[in-house]
């Protein structure tokens, strides 16, 4: 609040009027401010902790059209003496103060890349940069990094960035069901951001506990919840749209695209209800420019005015992707990640019983002399092929369901021969064992090479398209490689496909990734393709059948082959081959697209484009459809790769270009400076300037420690290893409280609520999360690092700042020559977020100096400071402070058109852009009001963003001479 405003401002900018960390009067007490968001009906929202004695540590929120808040109003403020030792509770709630105030709109460098548990590499910090850079109105970007190279990572960095920022205090992740756990799990232990996870267990639970009608949703601040789950809108929706979020991230995007499908809708209503959005895909495109230009609109509607003639110029501020082949990626990976073996074709002669059937498909299925086939249905004849090509017990199951609908009362007449020949094939299949299969006598060769085995801890995944080839696998391959029968044999092997329970798919991830499951044997279907993390313990993968599908070859080599991978992945995909006239075994088509997609990942660093058609489902049809042409596989890649550049008036191929050679040179902006392109983002990431009176936050963990808790070893049972750098202690209730916000299995597995372990040590909390890995028990860290985010860090900052009583502001005496106000000054956008903050050191005869922290340094505050315990005359020294606000006032209104211009900039910019956009939808007939509608309402938005009203002042101590 300024100098002359009174304590119950009316204005129509109040909302922007409490900062976090400010202090507020509600209910006849006094509040520390959090987060203040800006509702439509209800003014705004202020998530507060109590600060005085009744209340204190009690969580709220209030409304202020709902509840009387007063600022207090600076002008009141007490000065009060500090016997602390050093002045510690001075420079403490100095600190506390920098660190809970959210770092400026007007800061674009990275404030905590160093923080974390993870490798200090540009390359991951592109994307935290490009949302923060200015280019974006908001944090909203598209992550398209092929496979493995870290979008988790990337994420959690520009999610902790928004957080520092005020900006991510609700935040919502949708993930596939299956890496739920996975994500969740990434996110806490390296980031410190604690997510609850609703899958469809959690959900039903949460129902229960809270009233009836109330919005789950609501319950916890940061969630993250599967895609299968969410997209159930009518059940979700009218939850959905009544909350808004900081920031969304929706994982494997590349699924929103179909318009009109329930994950479509799902992203439609969360679009527009997030300040945030980033989307996470390494197949965002499926060919078709106007759908991804659809993807796009998500991001930001305005970014492209004609769905069919865009540019990428018009996206790069949207949009970053690299390959392992990017010369940043490939300069910064060198000894940190394995490059990838050879893909090797394991050939299998087919067996007498397997040769029977190639004689059977090749004579009545799939003649090779241009006879008719007897089924006169075209595709099915290849379904029967690739179920034969995957095993025995799949082809049993798809002769089975055929059967099963021609017996239908409704299928043609005209399908007795086809019925004759399918009845001839399950009678060919029915007697075949494991012992008619070529493929199961070379994988169990194979299996054996690699070293798995009872006695050995070699580990494999194994991939297969049928359910029924996985299951048959399951129940085979332990005994035939020496695993005693019983529970022996079903816990060294697993089994994970689409069929199963989320809490399943999750629980075959994480026993594959612990080192100490006795797990050996992974066999899973293409649901673990996308997103899963199967490398921690395993570096070898067999295709029991290949895809006919470049792209999904590539997402299943991309699990063993990722970030973190320390031995050189090795690829070995078995190949059934039959010496019948015409038989179309798997060197027609499985042994030719595994060394295409070989040949084109080393060379590219991705096989997405060569096929030109971007999806695994569009790929595999139209290659049948040119088999049934006649063509080979390489006339069929070439022939569609050739005909993209003709349609939708080139555009395709300017998608072609632009995710299949990502890493070129002439991907890079004019300036050779762009981050959003491949790579070459100008060298190191900025870094932000933030002000901190504590060098690090381990002097100020301790150092609050000491202040708050004098008596820590009695109350806290408290004990800290000064080798090893842990910390253990028993949580208070108030932090036990704030738990409710942490991963719930890990609460509970760590027994959290009866003992922390902590540490600062980076190196200790690494060894702690490998050792989680090769724990049998859970996969989560005993102990975690104590980050800028750590839920123990924000609760230690939050102790530190009520320890002044409210409006108080202590006098610490320095080596200054006349008395000089610590004042904070924010001015904040219409959204309630600041805009420019400054930490000013003001005189009485009203001299500004815009560097707290530097004054205070000359000043000698610091740990080595002595307290004379000198009274100081604060009733003369109080007589100054409105003047000393009038002055810090003056100052930020002489420079405030300077600070806004960084800001205004890329506004004025985006309603320009806004002014020559066309929505296509809108553009005719009695839509066009709906189109102006959405104008308005993005250009409001752009508006919003700008600097409003009048800044927020608070003194926040006094610096006196010694002599006063």
């Amino acid at each position: 609040m300024t100098a002359d405003q009174s304590t119950t401002t009316t204005s129509s900018d109040k909302d922007a009027q409490y900062p976090p960390g400010a202090q507020i009067l509600v209910r006849d007490e006094v509040w520390l401010v959090r987060t203040t968001t800006r509702t439509e009906h209800d003014g705004a929202r202020i998530e507060a902790v109590g600060a005085s004695e009744f209340v204190r540590d009690r969580e709220a929120v209030f409304f202020t059209e709902l509840d009387r808040v007063e600022l207090i109003d600076p002008r009141e403020t007490e000065l009060v003496r500090d016997d602390s030792p050093n002045f510690r509770r001075s420079r403490l709630f100095l600190e506390a103060v920098l660190r809970k105030t959210a770092l400026p709109q007007s800061e674009r460098g990275l404030a905590l890349a160093d923080q974390f548990l993870m490798d200090a590499l540009p390359y991951q910090q592109r994307p935290a940069e490009l949302a923060l850079s200015g280019r974006n109105l908001r944090p909203r970007l598209l992550i398209a990094d092929v496979v493995g190279l870290g979008k988790t990572l990337e994420i959690g960095l520009t999610l902790a960035e928004l957080i520092r920022r005020g900006r991510g205090e609700r935040i919502l992740v949708v993930t596939p069901q299956h890496v739920l756990e996975q994500f969740q799990h990434e996110l806490w232990t390296r980031f410190a951001i604690p997510l609850i996870r609703l899958d469809s267990v959690g959900i039903e639970r949460i129902q229960r506990e809270i009233p009836a009608g109330r919005n789950p949703f609501t319950y916890f601040k940061r969630v993250i919840v599967s895609v299968d789950t969410l997209k159930n809108t009518d059940q979700y929706k009218h939850h959905l749209e009544r909350i808004n979020w900081d920031a969304v991230v929706i994982d494997e995007s590349h699924n929103l695209i179909n318009k009109g499908s329930l994950r479509n809708q799902l992203a439609q209503i969360l679009a527009p209800r997030t300040d945030a959005l980033i989307l996470a895909s390494a197949t965002p495109h499926n060919g078709n420019a106007r759908s991804f230009a659809e993807l796009i609109s998500l991001l930001d509607p305005a970014a492209i005015r004609d769905a069919d003639n865009y540019r990428a110029d018009d996206i790069k501020h949207l949009f970053i992707r690299r390959t392992k082949v990017s010369p940043e990626v490939r300069d910064q990976m060198k000894g940190q990640w394995a490059d990838r073996g050879p893909s090797q074709s394991v050939r299998c002669s087919a067996t007498p019983a397997e040769e029977k059937i190639f004689e059977e498909l090749a004579e009545i299925w799939l003649p090779a002399d241009g006879r008719p086939s007897v089924s006169d249905v075209p595709l099915f004849p290849y379904t029967l092929l690739k179920s034969f090509l995957s095993s025995h017990a799949a082809l049993k199951a798809t002769v089975a369901a055929r059967i099963k609908t021609l017996e239908k009362k409704n299928a043609p007449q005209g399908t007795a021969a086809e019925m004759a020949a399918l009845y001839r094939l399950r009678e060919l299949a029915a007697g075949m064992t494991e012992a008619d299969s070529a493929k199961f006598a070379a994988l169990v060769e194979q299996l054996k090479a690699i070293g798995v085995g009872p006695k050995s801890d070699a580990r494999v995944v194994v991939f297969s398209e049928r359910v029924q080839t996985l299951e048959w696998l399951r129940t085979v391959v332990p005994a035939a490689l020496g695993f005693r029968t019983g529970k022996a044999a079903e816990a060294a092997a697993r089994v994970m496909h689409g069929g199963l329970s989320d809490e399943q798919q999750m629980s075959c991830v994480e026993d594959f990734g612990l080192a100490d499951t006795p797990v050996r044997m992974l066999f899973t279907g293409d649901v673990a393709s996308e997103g899963v993390n199967l490398h921690r313990q395993c570096h070898q993968l067999i295709h029991y059948d290949v895809p006919w599908s470049l792209i999904r070859i590539e997402q299943r080599n991309g699990r063993i082959d990722r970030y973190g991978q320390a031995n050189q992945p090795q690829f070995r995909a078995l190949i059934l081959t039959s010496e019948v006239d015409g038989a179309k075994d798997d060197t027609l088509v499985a042994e030719r697209l595994l060394d295409r997609e070989d040949e084109a990942h080393r060379a590219l660093g991705t096989a997405e484009a060569v096929s030109g058609l971007y999806r695994a489902e569009a790929e595999e049809k139209s290659l049948i459809q040119d088999l049934l042409r006649g063509r080979t596989v390489d006339e069929s890649l070439a022939a569609h790769n050739a005909s993209s550049a003709d349609d939708d008036a080139g555009m395709d191929d300017f998608l072609a270009g632009f995710f299949g050679s990502v890493g070129d040179e002439a991907h890079t902006g004019s300036d050779g400076s762009d981050p959003a392109q491949a790579g070459h983002g100008g060298g190191s990431v900025p870094q932000a300037r933030v002000p901190r009176l504590f060098t690090s936050t381990r002097e100020f963990f301790d150092e609050a420690l000491r202040e708050v808790f004098p008596d820590a070893q009695d109350r806290l049972d408290l004990s800290m290893d000064q080798e090893s750098g842990l910390i253990s202690f028993r949580p208070p209730a108030d932090l036990v409280h704030r738990m409710k916000a942490l991963p719930l299995d890990y609460v509970r597995e760590q027994r959290l609520r009866e003992r922390l372990l902590v540490t600062l040590n980076r190196r200790l909390a690494e060894h702690s999360l490998q050792r989680a890995r090769e724990s049998s028990t859970s996969s989560w860290p005993e102990i975690s690092l104590l980050t800028e985010l750590h839920p123990v860090v924000e609760w230690l900052t939050d102790k530190v700042l009520v320890r002044l009583n409210r409006q108080e502001a202590p006098v610490v005496t320095a080596a200054v020559d006349r008395a000089t106000y610590l004042v904070q000054g924010i001015y904040s956008n219409a959204l309630g977020r600041p805009t420019v903050v400054k930490w000013m050191a003001v005189t009485g005869d009203g001299a500004v100096d815009d560097d707290m922290v530097a004054v205070l340094h000359r000043a000698g505050v610091g740990p080595s400071m002595a307290n004379p315990m000198q009274a100081h005359d604060t009733a003369r020294l109080r007589e100054a402070v409105p003047n000393v606000l009038h002055a810090a006032e003056a100052f930020l209104e002489e420079h405030r058109e300077a600070w806004d211009e960084p800001l205004r900039k890329p506004i004025e910019e985006y309603k320009l852009r806004l002014g020559e956009w066309k929505q296509p939808t809108l553009a005719e007939g009695g839509a066009s009001l709906a189109g102006d509608h959405a104008k308005e309402r993005l250009a409001s938005l752009a508006d919003s963003l700008l600097t409003t009203g009048r800044p927020m002042l608070r003194v926040l101590a006094v610096l006196a001479p010694t002599a006063s």
